[in-house]
Formats: C-alpha cells, structure tokens, sequence
C-alpha cells in the first residue's frame, strides 16, 4: 500500500485533484482522478491525514474516507485561501488545502453525519418556504397597491387582503384572476410550511440537548433545533466568545499602534442563526422596556438604559450564544438564577 505524510484533495463533480507530501515535506503525489476512482485510490493507501475544502459535498467525502480509516479534516474556503501561492487552478487549491491543513493554528469544521445533514435540510426547507411567502405577500400586497387597495402590516392581513380583492369589481376580471391564482399558491405555501415547523417540534422534542437549550430565556424550539443541527460538535470551539465570533456577533477589530478600535459585528458565520439568536434577544428586549418581563436581567435593565434597543439586542444574543455553547459543551442545564445574578 502507498504511503503519505498527508494528501490535500481539491474536490469537484467529475474530477478530484490530489496533492501528496511525504514525512520530509517532499511532494510525491500529484495526480487527478475521476470521481468513481477516489474511493478506490484511498482504499489502496495506508491510512493517512487527509483535508478537504469544507464545501458541496465534502461531507458525504469525509465520512467515506473515515470509513476507509483516514485522519479527514474539513477546512472553511477563506482559511485556505492565503496559501495559493499564484493563480487558480485545481493543482494549486489541492496544494493550498496540502499546506493550510498542516498548520497547528488551523481552525477545522468538524464532520457532518447523515443524520445531521438531513436534520439541515428540514431547517433548509423551512427558511426556503418562510423566505418564499414572505416575497409573495409582499408581491400580492405591491399589486394590490396599483389597485389602490392596502392593509395593515402583518401576516395575519393577507387574507383578508385577498378576500377584498375578490370581492372588489371596480379591479379588471384578468387581475382579480391573477389574485386568486396568487390565493391558491399562499395557502399553499402555508400549509407546506406548517408540515415542516411541525417536523420540526418533533426533532425538537425528541431531542435531549435541544430541549435543554429552550429554557434559555429568547431561545424557544426553533432556535435550539437550529442549534443542535448546525452545531454537531461544540467542542470544537475553545470557549463561548469563539462560539459567539463564529456566528458573527462579536465586533469587527481594526486596531493597531496600541490603539483599540472596535466596529460593527463582523456578520461571519451562520446568518441563519445568528439572525434567529438576534431576533430572539429583540423580543426579550422589548419586553423588559415594557416593564413586561420578570426574568429580565440586571445586566439588561444596566445595558438599555446606556444604549439603544438594537445595540442591546445584539449584545444579548451575544450572552445568549454563549450561554448556549456552555449548556452543549457540558451537558449543564440552565440555571435561571445565575443568569438572574449576572451583572457583567
């Protein structure tokens, strides 16, 4: 069986380029393989450390070749791009992937199993049908407006909206059609995204660690399954604030010259999540400047009175993910009364 110090695979749909060093950091591999052949290349190596760009289909390839008894290690695209030495090509990238994984610095995405890429595409699909009915009440309500017919804000108004338009004969036969076709695909759009969020609640209830984490005050069942599916291992992040900077909710540095200048959150990571932490923290916010929430925090009630609702939302959801990653690392359970007492 051929041996290697480590392989780096640049990964495509048809083809695979391999780049190979030996102990001594000699490069003795460099070879392009189609896919049905990578399989049978690394069957016939002793296993070794192999990395790949942590991007489409990468996962399914990690767990093949963990099978085959390889060392794999997933690496975000931005981590490995500093180490193309000159122009793009696959032989490059597969050298640039060989070299960044061999840094001790470097940072890797932990392996995805199955299961859990099929618990992705449930919350996928969720975003997808929310983010589609979102655009189309927006258009029913734009096409609406030229007929010079609105409604209030909110979800809830559509219907009504649309029952209007109906019943509304100064609007042309041919536009009133076109609603009811625009009716048809909403409900529709409706009742397909109820059949998810209800998928959803039973992993969310089936699953020990999620319901754990929603007894965090702004995290309810969406945001802890969202939290068990997109992060399968919080061991890999050293603590909390490297949990809260992969999610982007950390600020943005640009310090230099002993002088400390701090920006806007930096928005890395995860949107999906971070959105749904901040919008979660939005409402624990509105509801302590209402005086409505008992649980609200020292910390909190200190923070909104020295800056504004949206600032104190984001440092919130910023306590909130790191609450989070304590409670999935250790196993712990929430402990109101510690986040009660907490004053920094």
């Amino acid at each position: 069986m051929e041996k290697f110090s480590r392989i780096g695979v640049d990964t495509s749909k048809e083809f695979f380029q391999l780049h190979g060093v030996d102990e001594r950091e000699q490069v003795v591999l460099r070879r392009k393989l189609r896919r049905k052949q990578v399989l049978r290349f690394f069957a016939g190596v002793e296993p070794t450390l192999v990395g790949l760009e942590a991007s489409g289909g990468a996962h399914y390839w990690a767990r093949e070749l963990t099978r085959l008894g390889h060392d794999v290690r997933l690496m975000a695209p931005q981590y490995i791009k500093p180490y193309v030495k000159r122009g793009k090509n696959d032989a490059a990238d597969a050298e640039a992937i060989c070299e960044a994984m061999s840094r001790p610095t470097m940072r890797f995405v932990a392996i995805k199993s199955a299961e859990n890429q099929a618990a992705l595409m449930l919350a996928g699909m969720r975003e997808r049908l929310a983010r589609n009915r979102v655009q189309l009440a927006n258009t029913i309500r734009g096409y609406a407006a030229e007929f010079g017919v609105v409604a209030a804000k909110g979800r809830a108004n559509i219907r009504s909206l649309l029952l209007q338009l109906q019943a509304d004969t100064t609007i042309p036969a041919m536009a009133r059609e076109l609603f009811a076709e625009h009716a048809k695909q909403y409900a529709a759009l409706t009742v397909q995204l109820a059949t998810i969020n209800a998928k959803l609640l039973a992993f969310h209830r089936a699953n020990e660690m999620s319901r754990r984490l929603a007894r965090i005050p702004s995290i309810g069942p969406v945001i802890a399954a969202h939290l068990v599916m997109k992060v399968p291992d919080p061991q890999a992040f050293r603590s909390g604030r490297h949990f809260a900077a992969w999610l982007g909710l950390t600020p943005k540095d640009h310090s230099t010259a002993g002088k400390t200048r701090l920006g806007v959150i930096t928005r890395a990571g995860d949107e999906t999540l971070r959105s749904l932490l901040v919008v979660g923290a939005t409402a624990v916010v509105w509801q302590a400047r209402r005086g409505k929430s008992r649980s609200a925090s020292p910390w909190l009630l200190a923070l909104l009175k020295r800056k504004p609702p949206k600032h104190a939302a984001v440092a919130l959801a910023n306590k909130i993910a790191r609450i989070a990653w304590k409670l999935m690392a250790t196993g712990e359970a929430y402990d109101t009364r510690r986040f009660l007492a907490a004053t920094t």
